[in-house]
């Protein structure tokens, strides 16, 4: 037996047949409401579009929401720059772009739901933060990026 339940909630549905219906409708309804709200969230998060320009301008990176790769641009500075310093280049830039989506994603969940769900949106919010961290400082264009067997490669 539950105790201090809601005298409003699906429990209360034992009286008036009209007004249990009334309650469920009422209760579907809200879930309908809710479904439609996050449909909206998962539309604009779709085409939610941030880049990155690296600070010497050589490279811009362009990821969607989820983090993928959807441009990425050299200008010609870019062919002045040894490959092993490029990759990186390439790489922090991208991590640059992709530590803003959180924040996004977030400024668009606010804007669908505004106060509704606020667990479930620092749930959602808090693992987008750990995949996609703010970027170290400054990585560490001297070293040359690992190859698939750990060791150093020029390529």
């Amino acid at each position: 037996m539950m105790t201090g339940a809601d005298p409003g909630g699906i429990t209360a549905m034992s009286g008036d047949p009209g007004e249990a219906l009334a309650r469920l409708n009422e209760w579907a309804g809200g879930f309908a409401a809710k479904a439609e709200k996050y449909e909206a969230v998962a539309r604009q998060t779709e085409e939610l579009r941030l880049s990155a320009t690296s600070a010497s301008g050589a490279v811009r990176v362009t990821v969607r929401a989820d983090g993928s790769v959807t441009d990425l641009e050299f200008t010609p500075k870019a062919r002045t720059i040894p490959l092993p310093e490029l990759a990186s280049l390439i790489l922090a830039t991208m991590r640059e772009a992709q530590s803003g989506i959180a924040t996004r994603v977030g400024e668009v969940m606010a804007g669908q739901l505004g106060d509704d769900d606020p667990q479930t949106r620092e749930l959602m919010l808090a693992e987008l933060r750990g995949r996609f961290p703010a970027p170290d400082e400054e990585p560490d264009d001297h070293e040359p990026p690992e190859d698939q067997d750990g060791e150093n490669s020029p390529w």
